[in-house]
């Protein structure tokens, strides 16, 4: 999945990801692979939590950051995903979607809002 984002100009200015041991490996594998400046920011808020703690966390980003990725537990993955853009898309362990939100600042991202799913990478979907 990192070398997709970087072949696809989607390297993250920021990653946030969960505390479990699985989450912060997959985040910094991605994180190397794609280019990503920085350690990923590791929060216990992600694990098992549902889409509004998801944008809390988000809505608490500088507003200088201007594409953050998080690596999440499911179902809260795929109920931010269902929340963010009004899909509901399977998100298999190592999915990615991407999805552009019309934001000024993070601090919108928690109340009434739409975003466009640009795309969805599955995996095993991949050549």
């Amino acid at each position: 999945m990192g070398q997709l984002i970087l072949s696809e100009g989607m390297t993250p200015e920021r990653i946030i990801a969960s505390t479990a041991e699985r989450a912060q490996t997959t985040a910094r594998l991605v994180g190397e692979a794609c280019g990503c400046a920085g350690e990923p920011l590791l929060t216990s808020r992600l694990y098992l939590a549902g889409p509004d703690e998801y944008l809390n966390l988000l809505s608490e980003l500088d507003d200088g950051t201007g594409s953050a990725m998080v690596v999440g537990h499911n179902p809260g993955m795929e109920a931010l995903v269902e929340e963010l853009t009004g899909a509901a898309e399977q998100m298999p362990t190592a999915a990615l979607a991407r999805i552009a939100l019309d934001l000024e600042h993070w601090s919108e991202i928690v109340g009434p809002r739409r975003g466009r799913l640009l795309g969805l990478w599955r995996p095993k979907e991949l050549p």
